[in-house]
């Protein structure tokens, strides 16, 4: 039986878990005072369950974006559509793991559908740098996005990565001309975009494939400027403040809807998605399905127009 992974907040509940596991393990028919007690220890555990999760802080849920069994890119699109054929490669230099470009149906919907892809062991990791993308991704991107465009296709993307890859190689072979490039692209095709964010939304690494129509977050997703690890290196000099920095950064789901951001939160599961995956894609599925009712019966020009109008009003100031 493979080891749950167990995250910092959850460990007093694991523990109780645990114990509670061991005491049902016993025949207990012979005493009825245990059975009462074991009664008690089980609704003590339920009551500090419902504790736990419906009362989570920013960097809890930061946390449970991270947790390696919460459903990833390749679970949606084998989860929601049909018809999947994946392309592969930039046409310049090579094919980049990290970065799923293809096309799919969603009912009667033909899409083009981008995503950031982690592995889901060490092997598939490596190979897939742990869902930081090089640039020949964000262009292979790019070629599907252009496609869209030319065929009319909505584009669904799903983001879930720590950030775009930051080393020298990258740098090299034009990391940042790839994200401005395939930012800029995504911000005038003419067909819908609708956005979900999954997992991880880190840095300009997500929002290369991170701007369109509709933003939805998962309920225990985040979308940053920057991790909390960085943030608290740069502003505290101390990575042990991320905590901190994570409930300033304003980073998950609700906080995003408040802020003008994010238009939809998907609720999860108490305790993430990964804990049960099927009412998850049921309700994505569900998102994306008002999502492209609203917007693909706009012209081209209005969907540009008024995702520009969207990216202006982003953010509050003061003279």
């Amino acid at each position: 039986m493979a080891r749950r992974h167990i995250m910092e907040f959850e460990r007093p509940l694991v523990e109780l878990e645990s114990k509670l596991a061991e005491l049902r393990r016993l025949d207990l028919t012979g005493d009825p005072q245990l059975l009462l007690e074991v009664s008690a220890l089980a609704e003590e555990i339920e009551r500090l369950r419902r504790e736990t999760y419906e009362h989570l802080d920013p960097w809890a849920r930061v946390q449970i974006s991270r947790h390696p069994e919460r459903p990833k890119t390749d679970d949606y699109v084998t989860a929601l559509f049909t018809d999947v054929i994946e392309i592969h490669g930039d046409r310049a230099y090579g094919d980049d793991e990290a970065i799923f470009a293809g096309f799919g149906t969603y009912g009667t919907r033909k899409l083009v559908i981008l995503g950031h892809r982690k592995g889901t062991d060490t092997k598939s990791n490596v190979r897939r740098n742990f869902g930081s993308p090089h640039p020949e991704g964000y262009r292979k991107a790019m070629r599907a996005m252009r496609l869209a465009d030319k065929f009319g296709l909505p584009i669904v993307t799903f983001l879930d990565t720590a950030g775009a890859y930051p080393g020298i190689e990258a740098e090299e072979r034009g990391q940042a001309l790839a994200i401005a490039e395939s930012l800029a692209l995504l911000s005038g095709v003419r067909v819908p975009v609708v956005v979900f964010g999954i997992g991880e939304g880190g840095s300009g690494g997500a929002l290369a494939i991170g701007f369109g129509d509709r933003l939805i977050m998962l309920e225990n997703a985040y979308y940053s400027v920057i991790s909390p690890e960085m943030c608290s290196n740069i502003l505290y000099k101390d990575p042990g403040q991320a905590k901190t920095a994570a409930e300033c950064l304003k980073m998950t789901a609700d906080e995003l809807v408040a802020i003008g951001i994010a238009d939809e939160v998907v609720r999860e599961p108490l305790g993430g998605a990964h804990r049960d995956p099927a009412p998850v894609f049921e309700a994505v599925g569900a998102a994306l399905a008002r999502a492209l009712d609203e917007l693909v019966s706009q012209e081209g020009h209005e969907l540009v127009e008024r995702r520009y109008a969207r990216l202006r009003e982003i953010g509050e100031y003061g003279s």
